[in-house]
């Protein structure tokens, strides 16, 4: 389950393929071993293969899938999860057919029943904060328990614990370990720092 690997998950845009190795080494010496790069960017793909080759401890996975095409060259890559900001019927088919864990996108309740109605029990919710936020998902929880979530969008490290508290959240997604300084000086030990305080989010 990709929603047990660590309580959060960074969401990655690689804008220079070559950081992806440095960056994602810095993310699992923090702690957080799952990392999403999203299909954002021209060199997304080159550095999921990159991680997934060279940074062994890291669980690399595929953010923004949105074809079904995409979900083909990112299991191709090397990605072991994809993540998709919402679903078709194509999508999910193509997901499922990846043979890799997926977390398609909802932010309706009307989509969480679908899916549930599909055998899918894990999606991620998003936008989060704009889609109602933590009390939107906890109102979930009891009429639909079989449903669990990773929320992304909007979720900073000071938002995250209430999510996290929530019994349908095992984790969140989110950039606030990855501040566009530290990336463009390639400060890494900062990420890793970062990355570290993000883990302890979910200790206990």
């Amino acid at each position: 389950s990709v929603l047990a690997l660590a309580p959060v998950v960074p969401v990655v845009v690689v804008d220079r393929a070559e950081d992806a190795v440095p960056l994602a080494r810095a993310l699992v010496a923090g702690g957080l071993p799952a990392i999403e790069i999203t299909l954002r960017t021209a060199g997304a793909l080159e550095a999921i293969r990159a991680v997934a080759g060279e940074v062994p401890d890291a669980v690399v996975g595929a953010g923004t899938v949105l074809t079904p095409e995409l979900a083909g060259a990112a299991a191709e890559a090397g990605a072991r999860f994809l993540v998709s900001p919402g679903w078709t019927e194509r999508l999910l088919d193509a997901l499922r057919g990846s043979g890799l864990p997926f977390l398609p996108g909802v932010s309706t309740t009307s989509e969480v029943v679908a899916l549930l109605e599909r055998g899918v029990t894990e999606m991620k919710f998003f936008p989060a904060e704009a889609a109602g936020g933590t009390a939107y998902l906890k109102s979930l929880a009891s009429p639909l328990p079989g449903a669990r979530f990773c929320p992304t969008g909007g979720i900073s490290a000071a938002k995250a614990p209430a999510y996290l508290a929530l019994p349908n959240v095992p984790c969140v997604g989110g950039t606030w370990m990855l501040p566009q300084d530290a990336l463009a000086r390639r400060d890494w030990e900062r990420v890793r720092e970062l990355a570290a305080e993000a883990r302890e989010l979910g200790a206990g």
